[in-house]
């Protein structure tokens, strides 16, 4: 509590952790897409950032606390008009996040690129390598997900301007009005990159397609954002359903999520990364 403001603290794990290689100075990435999406975004306010070493050993950040309840924990207190709407704002809220542009293209604490291609093909290259540093069998082939992903780079290249992707923008980092149809905040900023507005559909419909979403759609397009049903934009959104699904399915071995009761949660995981991979084997642009 700082005079009448209730504040967060949270402290990344020790460097020495396991993870993977883009999570490094996530709580720096978390700050630059708070400082970033302010005014734009119901966003916490950035108090202090450690970057480590002066009163911690890790990273740690201090920020304002938000109003309102959680959207995945409460969702069943909502009905399916008040469910709409929420997903409406979710969409204007997100094409407003697409406004802001940045420098240039990847994950902030790794550098940035020149172009977009360049960007995503390193994002993916790392995870996969953290794929094979970790022993972890994947779903779909590396090669198969590398040779698409060759393939698609005239996709890619579409995207001439770095825009700030959330990443993780599905309901359980979105903090609701109990009362109304109201976006009380937008957190867990940590996954946060540059690149292509398109990068965020993906954790926007979890395990469905955001762009079947009509709620969210109408409210996406409504506040500005370009969802166009074009060949490069189909390849592209499944490009990054495909880089989602991959970080999801490695990320479980160095944070210990192998066990039997991870077994259901690690097949729809699997599953939707081959469905991904096989629409995009199944028509290029």
């Amino acid at each position: 509590m700082a005079g009448d403001r209730r504040l967060v603290l949270k402290v990344a794990p020790l460097p020495e952790t396991a993870g993977l290689t883009y999570e490094r100075g996530l709580l720096t990435t978390e700050a630059v897409f708070h400082r970033a999406a302010a005014g734009v975004l119901p966003v916490p306010e950035v108090v202090h950032l450690d970057a480590g070493g002066d009163l911690l050993p890790s990273e740690w950040l201090l920020m304002t606390e938000l109003p309102g309840v959680n959207w995945h924990e409460h969702r069943e207190r909502f009905d399916p008009d008040r469910r709409a709407a929420l997903r409406r704002r979710l969409g204007e809220a997100a094409a407003g996040l697409h406004r802001v542009v940045g420098e240039g293209f990847g994950y902030p604490q790794l550098g940035l690129a020149a172009d977009w291609p360049t960007a995503f093909t390193g994002m993916v290259e790392a995870v996969l390598a953290d794929a094979d540093r970790y022993r972890v069998e994947l779903p779909v082939p590396a090669d198969r997900l590398r040779a698409r992903l060759a393939a698609s780079r005239g996709a890619l290249a579409e995207v001439r301007e770095p825009a700030l992707v959330h990443f993780d923008l599905w309901a359980g980092n979105v903090l609701v009005d109990p009362g109304a149809p109201r976006l009380t905040g937008v957190v867990d900023g940590e996954r946060a990159f540059w690149g292509d507005p398109l990068a965020d559909m993906p954790s926007l419909g979890l395990f469905g397609l955001a762009e079947d979403d009509a709620d969210l759609v109408a409210g996406y397009r409504g506040a500005g954002g370009v969802l166009d049903p074009t060949p490069a934009t189909r390849c592209r959104l499944d490009l990054y359903r495909c880089y989602l699904y991959l970080v999801m399915t490695v990320e479980a071995v160095p944070r210990g999520a192998t066990g039997p009761e991870d077994r259901p949660f690690a097949r729809l995981i699997a599953a939707h990364l081959r469905r991904a991979a096989d629409r995009l084997d199944g028509g290029a642009p």
